[in-house]
């Protein structure tokens, strides 16, 4: 009489154990999806962030922001797009969010202040950045805060941060054409220049340390283009800003020569040396 009551218990239990092995099997295949869409998520913030249209990255962040409002790492994202894009008085108050935020780091902080900078809240950009603590010490934050010195005049200040931003990144340039370009706003043309043939030696393709530099040679009188590498367009525009110099500094002569010479060298019609060789001409 016992066997069908044991047999009956051991069928109860195999189905109640197939039932735990379905449910953990289950179990198992959703958390496996829910890693792959963590992956799959990831990987696509970073495709948005890097290489994706900015405009696009930011409505992509925007709603993903919007559905998951507490992600630090999407409203993070939405701030960088819209730095990406442009939008810079959009982008002051998406970082101004991430800083409040839970997981906030000093970093974000920068990137505020970067923002508030680019949109010409320097006073608050340097209320930002004196809020950090002094052992935050990155290549970012020392530029800015060259930035803001040279804003305020501070020049010893903004030489010493300009040195160590510098020196904590592998890609100065940059930096180096912006320390040029305060040595040419303070008058110091031969440092000025030395810097901009500096940041144009760390990356050749920098237009605009190229210019600077035509710059910081015609405001010491010497209208000859320096051997550094340029295309024939590069090379009739560096003219053009050469021939404005020495125009600006009462040297029309050799401004209208330079012109001419700058017209002849661009490959195509360059219609900014032409008219202002017409007006000089009138």
């Amino acid at each position: 009489m016992r066997h069908p009551i044991l047999l009956s218990a051991c069928l109860a239990g195999a189905v109640l154990v197939a039932g735990c092995a379905e449910k953990d099997a289950d179990d198992t295949v959703e958390r496996a999806f829910q890693d792959v869409n963590v992956i799959d998520e990831s990987n696509l913030n970073d495709v948005m962030l890097t290489v994706a249209d900015p405009n696009e990255a930011v409505a992509y962040f925007t709603r993903s922001a919007t559905e998951k409002p507490d992600r630090i790492d999407l409203q993070r994202g939405l701030a960088y797009s819209l730095v990406r894009a442009k939008r810079f008085a959009e982008a002051a108050p998406a970082w101004e969010k991430v800083t409040r935020m839970d997981g906030s780091t000093a970093e974000d902080s920068v990137a505020y202040a970067d923002t508030l900078i680019r949109t010409g809240n320097w006073k608050k950009a340097e209320a930002t950045l004196d809020a950090l603590p002094p052992t935050h010490e990155t290549f970012n934050r020392y530029r800015l805060e060259a930035m803001l010195a040279d804003s305020n005049e501070e020049w010893t200040k903004s030489d010493s941060f300009y040195e160590i931003a510098t020196g904590l990144t592998t890609k100065p340039s940059g930096v180096l054409n912006n320390w040029g370009y305060s040595k040419l706003t303070r008058g110091d043309y031969e440092e000025a220049e030395r810097l901009f043939g500096e940041a144009i030696r760390q990356d050749p393709t920098l237009f605009t340390a190229k210019n600077n530099l035509v710059l910081a040679r015609g405001a010491q009188g010497d209208y000859t283009l320096p051997v550094i590498p340029m295309d024939q367009t590069e090379r009739a525009q560096l003219l053009h800003t050469m021939a404005l110099s020495a125009i600006k500094q009462g040297d029309v002569t050799v401004g209208k020569t330079l012109l001419r010479d700058a017209i002849e060298t661009h490959p195509q019609h360059f219609e900014p040396a032409v008219r202002a060789l017409k007006a000089l001409e009138a």
